[in-house]
């Protein structure tokens, strides 16, 4: 059953099967002993450093897994600090500001409600993935059971890290919203989320924020739409309210708030791409020379406003494992990932929507402009959106594709990217599936039609939506 649950970043599956609370004590056990064993090794002889930071989203069984990871926690000998019911970014900044040796929230992001999973970091907020980490806990885990292991007696305290976590969020906060000098309106999507705890405890009393709420019960632990707002159809409520509303801006946040997406005031999605350019010059007026790190999926335009802004752009694969890996390596300011993940220097190198939410208004608000005219200058070439092939040998395909194009600048970072000057793509293999993903940009709609109906020769069969 262990091997059903256990994803590329994180533990995944639904819920009561494969994933129960005999496999969540399983891993309680097997994470607290790669926690506590990677401090050891580390060095660190500070007793908080047998301390995990515990939270659960709001999912039916969010409460009854977390119990059982937090037995097995206990149980190999680990301390629990229980922060209760949180947003998944509140979980990387109890991690540090207690200075535990990790820490594990219990959530199934922006999957269907009968999902559930668990994300694990470790010291520093640091991520586990397959390759720094989860791999061991996986072992470890299929190697605990709970009538053969003696009990090591770990103690549970609970703490409320609210007011704190708020205090942390507000340094990204501009002073003209804290003193009500400027005024947003601004509609909020929680999704029947995460959000729907975190913004009522972090931004309820920001004067300058005028916040209409949609989807804020997250009471029953069910949707009214799929928490993931990379999917435009669950938008569309937001952005009608936005359009009647009248408001500056809106966003939705996915099921843990560790995404969001901006919606302008004209209703118009916002690619989180462009919204990573405009974030940047922001961040580089403070910070110059500083780099940025961005997914190489996003608009060339994006990579050209950081240089313009006297900054470092700094290409990553995606994922954010990565994402985060490449922003601490450079000491970077700031990173952004096409699927909504932004990620902050002064937030442990991890992201945040609280944080990302808070940038947004805080640049809106020091300038004159609209978003769409803040926008605007990252718009400036046409992208054709991800695009799905099937095909069962993914290699050949893309050897087939670098082959195509002798002439073109190629780059394997994560997959193949083939860059042409006025035009490129980046093609990568699914990790789960017989797939392709394509990415492809030009300087018109025109040209990107023609791109794609050429490298398509190469990918197999499109895959409609």
């Amino acid at each position: 059953m262990l091997g059903k649950v256990f994803k590329a970043y994180d533990v995944r599956a639904t819920y009561p099967k494969p994933l129960n609370e005999k496999l969540a004590w399983q891993i309680g056990y097997g994470a607290a002993q790669f926690l506590i064993e990677q401090a050891d090794k580390g060095g660190h002889d500070d007793p908080m450093m047998r301390h995990v930071a515990v939270g659960h989203d709001m999912r039916k069984s969010s409460p009854k897994l977390s119990d059982a990871l937090k037995q097995g926690i206990k149980d190999f000998g680990g301390h629990v600090i229980d922060v209760g019911l949180v947003d998944t970014p509140l979980i990387y900044f109890a991690i540090n500001h207690l200075g535990c040796c990790g820490g594990i929230q219990t959530t199934a992001s922006h999957n269907p409600s009968n999902y559930n999973g668990f994300k694990i970091s470790k010291i520093h907020a640091k991520p586990v993935g397959m390759t720094t980490g989860l791999d061991d806990i996986r072992r470890n885990a299929a190697m605990s059971d709970r009538e053969k292991m003696e009990a090591r007696g770990g103690r549970e305290e609970k703490r409320d890290l609210w007011g704190a976590y708020r205090h942390h969020v507000m340094q990204f906060m501009h002073p003209k919203l804290l003193d009500g000098s400027r005024t947003l309106k601004v509609v909020i999507d929680a999704s029947n989320g995460m959000a729907g705890t975190m913004v009522p405890k972090v931004f309820s009393d920001v004067p300058g924020l005028k916040i209409t709420k949609l989807n804020f019960d997250n009471s029953t632990g069910e949707f009214v739409h799929e928490p993931n707002p990379l999917v435009e159809s669950n938008l569309e409520q937001l952005q009608e309210a936005v359009k009647a509303g009248k408001a500056d801006l809106g966003i939705c946040f996915d099921g843990d708030a560790d995404r969001c997406v901006v919606v302008d005031e004209h209703g118009v999605t916002v690619g989180c791409d462009h919204l990573t350019a405009w974030l940047s010059t922001i961040f580089l007026k403070d910070n110059p020379g500083s780099a940025i790190v961005y997914d190489l999926r996003s608009t060339k335009a994006l990579a050209e406003m950081i240089t313009d802004a006297g900054g470092k752009p700094v290409k990553s694969r995606v994922g954010h494992v990565f994402m985060k890996q490449a922003l601490a390596d450079h000491e970077g300011v700031f990173a952004g990932e096409l699927s909504g993940h932004f990620y902050f220097r002064r937030n442990f190198y991890a992201d945040s929507g609280a944080i990302a939410f808070a940038a947004v208004v805080s640049g809106l608000a020091a300038s004159n402009k609209s978003i769409s005219e803040l926008i605007k200058p990252a718009k400036k070439y046409v992208q054709s959106g991800e695009i799905n092939f099937e095909t069962e040998d993914k290699e050949a395909a893309l050897d087939d594709l670098q082959r195509a194009y002798p002439k073109a600048k190629i780059e394997h970072l994560d997959g193949v990217t083939v860059d042409l000057g006025d035009w490129w793509c980046n093609v990568r293999a699914s990790n789960t599936e017989p797939l392709l993903r394509l990415n492809l940009e030009a300087k018109n709609q025109a040209q990107v039609e023609k791109l794609v109906h050429e490298v398509s020769r190469f990918l197999g069969q499109r895959v409609a939506h």
